[in-house]
């Protein structure tokens, strides 16, 4: 196959990671000529509002995966967190590649640590996961809404004279913009999103070519942490609508997955870990969802959806 077709959405981290999968590929297949579409997508076009109002299926994938079953592109790119956990009918992940640090980091002006930020400082995010973990852990600050690329919130940060903001630590190094993080924020204080640090490659389950030239670039333990976080988002059936979070380490043959289920004012934290071996990955994603919604977290999920309907 000469040339194969790469989407993605269009913000500067989304073309870093495109260009930074075609180069995965190119390395694999010296005469492969990878061709990038940019491709607008909802998330990108409406901006004024939170994403937990929106409506979170497919906001930053939808538009990518209708170029992808149409056959106008062949693969596309994404990062993991932004992806359904379950997929159109037709389309499948057929490789992720190796996971930067997942972590949450605060991005000041003053290089404050969260700790020493002052009382009622007001720091934005968009994330509902990220406001009820802040208020567990400083009921004292204020957090406002803030939509946008990562440059964007930056200036947003600095134009309403916000205290900080919370992005996750992947899209600053990949921008090269690290000299803004103040404090990388342990998985105890902000546990990440599911998939948080993670570029997937999707592709149609049927196109066998691609399938085999872009698993060439799959990461075997990043590829299993995004089985368990994925199946334990599917089993909670959660998304940016709710403050769910989950983190997977593979080594050593032992996989161990962590979970996070909490209230929208942080009042309720549920906590809980599973561990087990490579090919127990989804069952393991399961049995941990399963934990977190009898312990109570079914009720607190039933509570913020039924405050979405009135």
């Amino acid at each position: 196959m000469g040339t194969i077709r790469l989407g993605t959405r269009g913000s500067k981290l989304a073309v870093w990671q495109a260009e930074y999968t075609a180069a995965q590929l190119k390395k694999q297949n010296p005469d492969l000529n990878v061709q990038i579409k940019i491709i607008k997508t909802t998330g990108d076009k409406v901006l004024d509002v939170a994403m937990a109002k929106i409506g979170d299926k497919g906001l930053f994938t939808k538009e990518l995966e209708v170029e992808l079953k149409r056959g106008t592109i062949d693969l596309a790119v994404h990062s993991l967190k932004d992806m359904p956990a379950e997929l159109e009918a037709g389309l499948t992940i057929s490789a992720v590649l190796a996971r930067e640090n997942p972590a949450d980091v605060l991005l000041t002006m003053n290089n404050a640590q969260l700790s020493d930020l002052p009382a009622q400082a007001v720091i934005g995010t968009s994330s509902l996961r990220r406001r009820a973990q802040l208020a567990a852990w400083r009921p004292d600050l204020q957090i406002v809404d803030i939509r946008g690329n990562v440059e964007t919130r930056l200036r947003k940060m600095q134009e309403q004279g916000l205290d900080g903001i919370i992005l996750a630590y992947a899209g600053i190094k990949r921008l090269g913009l690290e000299e803004y993080i103040s404090d990388i924020l342990s998985y105890e204080t902000m546990m990440p999103a599911v998939g948080q640090g993670i570029i997937a490659v999707e592709t149609r389950d049927t196109y066998d070519e691609v399938r085999k030239i872009v698993s060439a670039i799959n990461d075997h333990a990043t590829h299993l942490a995004a089985l368990a976080e994925r199946s334990f988002l599917a089993a909670i059936q959660g998304g940016c609508q709710v403050p769910v979070a989950a983190y997977a380490r593979y080594s050593d043959g032992c996989l161990e997955l962590s979970g996070l289920i909490a209230s929208l004012d942080g009042d309720i934290i549920l906590r809980d870990c599973r561990k087990g071996t490579a090919a127990e990955a989804e069952e393991i994603g399961r049995f941990l969802a399963n934990s977190l919604l009898q312990s109570g977290g079914a009720e607190i999920l039933d509570h913020i959806r039924n405050m979405g309907e009135r």
